[in-house]
């Protein structure tokens, strides 16, 4: 169990140092482990769940809608950011 807890689970350090915060944060990790991967079977997204967990990771604090998130970027789309970026050096 300890082993798959290390590999799976993104627990960097231990908030407390009492039995009861240790194991409530395993829990915790453990239950968002699972949530992620019933929303990956249920929107059938290709991602593996650590790529989800990161992309979740990264965008907790954006205001882009989560499916957005997690769907293969559009190829316009990225062509339209080009447009809008400034530019640094005019060569």
């Amino acid at each position: 169990m300890f082993k798959w807890i290390k590999q799976h689970l993104r627990i960097k350090a231990f908030y407390g140092t009492s039995e009861n915060a240790v194991k409530t944060q395993i829990w915790i990790a453990v239950s968002v482990y699972v949530l992620v991967a019933i929303v990956r079977k249920r929107l059938g997204l290709k991602p593996s769940l650590y790529q989800i967990l990161q992309i979740l990771s990264l965008t907790q604090f954006e205001k882009t809608p989560i499916l957005q998130a997690l769907q293969a970027p559009n190829s316009d789309t990225d062509l339209d950011d080009i447009d809008n970026q400034l530019i640094l050096f005019d060569l």
